[in-house]
Parts: C-alpha cells; structure tokens; sequence
C-alpha cells in the first residue's frame, strides 16, 4: 500500500467568507499564479517565492507553505505573514523567513510592489549571468528591457542588510535580473506582475536559444525601434495583464484544477 505523506492528511480548512472579499481575491489570484508558475515549469522544487500585500492597514503578506509543492498550493493554504516572513496566525505549515528576505525588502520599500515574484529558471539564471543581461533581440525582450534592474549576487539572500541594497537597485523599474541568480518582477497586482514576469521569462529564453548560433550570427534590430517599442511595453502590458493575459490564465486555472481556488 502506498504510504501518504505526512501533509496528505493535513487538512485546510477554507478561508472563503472568514476573510474580507478583498483578501479572499488576491489569495485565488496568487493561488492561480503558482499553480501556473508549476504549469509552465518554472516552478524549482519548493523553492523561490511569490508574495502578495493583504489588502488593509496591516504590513501583512500571503506567501507558501515552504513545505508544498507549487502545484499543491491553494488559497486558503497560502500563510499570512509579517515583514519578517513569520506567520500571523495559526498555520499547520511551515514558512521561510530567510527566503522572504528579497520579498519583504520590496514590499516595504515600494509603495506599489503589492505582488514580489522571484524565480530561479535556467534561462532566467543563464540570462543573469550574461554580461549584458537581457539583450534586444526579440519583440518581447524589447517590451521589457527599459523596465529591468540589476543586483549583483551576495550570496543565499538571508542578510537583512541587503534588503536596502535590493531596493535602491531596484529604483523604479519592475523587473530585475539578480546576477547569476534569477528573474524578479514587481506589480501593483498578482496579474500584471506575473504579466512582466512571463515576458521577461520568455524573452530570456529566446535569447539563450538564440545565442546557440553564437552572437556574431544574430540579427539585431533596426536602430530606434528597441526604444519604440520599450515605449509601447510600458502602456501595452498593464493593458494587457488587466484586460486580456491575467483572467485567460485564470481561466485556464480553473480548467487544470479548480481546487486551487478553495
């Protein structure tokens, strides 16, 4: 007989109607967005995170269970936390605190970061390690790349200190590459922050199967046309994420599994 793991018997009782209607939206969105992280495969194991502000005065944030798999993850599992990545009330799962540390650093320093997601994929690592990061040689690169910091790697990201370093790289752009370590974006919400995320995940994909020529056999764009289209990213995406990208792929959530939203 097959032996169940200690969290198949967990049970999690649903939140829906014991919290605000506003928190109980952006604990289904955030679900959604993990549950298509897994899709994509961008998920490693049960590592990185995504996190949203909850809506209200408190400085408080829904994060995993570090101990659930992406695809596991649902909207009443999701643990409220402090800035500190500690949970604020009861929970039969576990967090990661260090791991909140690139998290709480943006939550806190922008006023508009309501969603932090950071992932760890191949391109996006191998782009972070590229010299010159993400370069334009795609359409959707192009849409992205005026958004897109840099913070050099300090190591496993458990020094609160470098909180303030992760913010001041930051500045005002919604994506960062964090050299030889991922990809991050920022969004005023868990829709059009997975939006930005997507572009700057598929557009560092391109560019590493393109680079498999070698760069002096890639074509690069016309001059003037990065820029117009940088310009068209900053207006179109918002747009996009709002109206189009963000509730298909909630659709399509609900088609995989209708259970993340419980």
């Amino acid at each position: 007989m097959e032996q169940l793991s200690p969290l198949a018997s967990v049970e999690v009782p649903s939140l829906e109607g014991r919290v605000s209607a506003e928190e109980w939206k952006v604990r289904v969105d955030l679900a959604a967005a993990y549950r298509m992280v897994a899709h994509f495969g961008w998920d490693d194991l049960v590592f990185t995170h995504l996190s949203a502000r909850v809506p209200g005065p408190d400085h408080h944030f829904l994060l995993n269970p570090y101990n659930l798999m992406f695809e596991e993850v649902t909207a009443s599992s999701l643990v409220k936390v402090d800035v500190n990545g500690n949970p604020v009330e009861p929970t039969p799962f576990i967090t990661n605190p260090a791991g909140f540390v690139i998290h709480s650093a943006l939550h806190m320093g922008r006023e508009d970061a309501h969603a932090v997601m950071h992932l760890h994929t191949p391109h996006g690592q191998a782009v972070s390690a590229h010299r010159d990061g993400l370069l334009p040689l795609t359409q959707t690169a192009m849409l992205v790349r005026d958004e897109i910091a840099f913070h050099e790697y300090e190591g496993v990201a458990v020094d609160l200190d470098e909180r303030e370093r992760l913010v001041a790289d930051l500045g005002d752009k919604s994506l960062m590459l964090l050299r030889n370590h991922g990809t991050l974006a920022v969004g005023e919400s868990v829709g059009e922050c997975f939006i930005k995320l997507y572009y700057l995940e598929r557009a560092c994909q391109a560019q590493v199967m393109a680079l498999t020529a070698g760069e002096a056999n890639v074509s690069h764009p016309p001059q003037g046309s990065p820029e117009v289209t940088a310009q068209q990213g900053k207006v179109g995406l918002k747009v996009v994420a709002q109206a189009l990208a963000w509730p298909a792929l909630l659709r399509k959530a609900y088609r995989l599994d209708p259970g993340f939203a419980s």
